[in-house]
């Protein structure tokens, strides 16, 4: 049996991927534009990979390194199409400051190194792609598609092969399908800008949606593997609610400002004020209490008593960030943007 979900022929690579074609190149961007980062992965590496083979660390490494590398030069700050967001900032907080606190909290021997190690692939390689222009049929959007298809051709080039190491492709497929965000409307005059603020994740329902659409799933013991280990990941990737208070508004922040670029509304002008105030009042308090659900039990357990502790400062800022702008429509973007950091900055001082 090959992989599950056969998307990994639909996208095709393009010109980050010739300009990176593998980890030395990818070593070499990064040596002259963020040094620090293929040695602070490898420390990611080495610990969750206790107890296996050298060379099986270095080519999660290489492929971790690749991943970040090409997500900084198609959408990060390496590139002319920077992305506030999904960049690699967010690769390093999940590889670094995210799975190290779960490592922390469970043990390291929670789960075999093969696990561990996948996750950390998994933070660099599912939002390679921000930018897809058609999606595949079902709940798995076209971003995450390109995604593990591309992540395929990665593995591929750091020494994985598709049948020896079938068990590492199937995980990335399933986790980084799971990590789909679903953008269900909001309830309100602007439900159509705030839609995509953040989403329920696909892993809560990956299981389920794939017993309709391929029901042989559960036989297949790196199926099964993968499904679970993609709850963790989406975790991981929605783990900004139950950090601290400081790192759940940075996030807020840079997807806001990804989001207005994206739509081409200049942060100094009038026009992005209204956008930026939904997104960063209503659009909070409905990502953060009716779209976000943990879906897996280690993610629940590292991170919601976080969730917890912060969920009436997110009422309490979203509250005065409305009252702040009552009567006095905002200038611009930036000026919610300010307003909105100094809420925080006084709510988690």
């Amino acid at each position: 049996m090959g992989v599950i979900l056969g998307y990994s022929n639909l996208y095709a690579a393009d010109a980050v991927e010739a300009a990176l074609p593998d980890a030395n190149a990818a070593r070499a961007l990064l040596a002259s534009r963020a040094a620090d980062l293929p040695a602070r992965i490898a420390a990611v590496a080495r610990r969750a990979g206790q107890g296996l083979p050298e060379a099986e660390i270095a080519r999660h490494v290489d492929a971790t390194v690749l991943g970040l590398a090409r997500l900084g030069l198609r959408h990060g700050s390496f590139g002319d199409d920077p992305h506030d967001y999904h960049s690699e900032v967010h690769v390093m907080e999940l590889a670094e400051r995210r799975l190290l606190r779960v490592m922390d909290a469970l043990g390291d021997g929670a789960l075999p190194p093969a696990d561990w190690l996948a996750l950390l692939v998994f933070s660099a390689c599912h939002d390679l792609r921000q930018r897809e222009r058609f999606d595949v049929p079902g709940p798995v959007g076209g971003n995450e598609a390109a995604s593990i298809a591309e992540t395929f051709r990665i593995l591929d080039a750091c020494g994985f092969g598709r049948e020896a190491d079938r068990a590492m492709y199937v995980a990335q497929e399933l986790m980084i399908a799971g990590s789909t965000f679903d953008a269900r409307p909001l309830p309100h005059a602007d439900a159509e800008d705030l839609a995509t603020a953040a989403g329920g994740s696909l892993a809560r329902g990956l299981g389920l949606w794939l017993d309709g659409d391929r029901p042989e799933w559960t036989g297949d013991p790196d199926a099964r593997r993968g499904e679970r280990l993609g709850r963790l990941a989406a975790d991981l990737d929605t783990a900004n609610v139950g950090e601290a208070f400081v790192h759940l508004a940075d996030s807020a922040l840079r997807l806001c400002r990804e989001r207005e670029r994206r739509a081409g509304r200049a942060l100094d002008r009038a026009g992005s004020g209204p956008t930026c105030l939904g997104f960063l009042s209503r659009g909070q308090l409905f990502y953060f209490f009716d779209l976000h659900r943990f879906s897996s039990r280690e993610g629940e357990r590292v991170y919601g008593p976080g969730k917890a502790a912060n969920g009436p400062g997110v009422r309490r800022v979203s509250a005065a960030l409305l009252q702040r702008f009552e009567h006095e429509p905002p200038a611009s973007g930036q000026a919610v943007l300010a307003a909105f950091e100094a809420l925080c900055a006084a709510e988690g001082a």
